[in-house]
């Protein structure tokens, strides 16, 4: 079987999608402070309490940053 060459893309050989290691830190303590009760959302302040919700938020600020994280899924 001939192996395929070709480009590299933002997914790896798995075909799932690749984040970079500012992305794994701005998570990482998103979920901490979620653990600890600090974590705050948006404008309201409210207290996070959805694991979903807090990895969401760290991946937001970690786009901010400029960290390598891939495009948000459309509609």
């Amino acid at each position: 079987m001939a192996s395929r060459t070709g480009r590299r893309t933002s997914r790896g050989q798995t075909g799932r999608r690749k984040y970079g290691t500012k992305a794994g830190q701005k998570v990482k303590r998103a979920m901490h402070e979620m653990h600890e009760g600090k974590l705050r959302s948006g404008r309201s302040g409210k207290r996070v309490t959805s694991r979903k919700h807090a990895i969401a938020i760290g991946l937001s600020e970690a786009r901010r940053a400029g960290g390598k994280v891939p495009k948000k899924a459309g509609p």
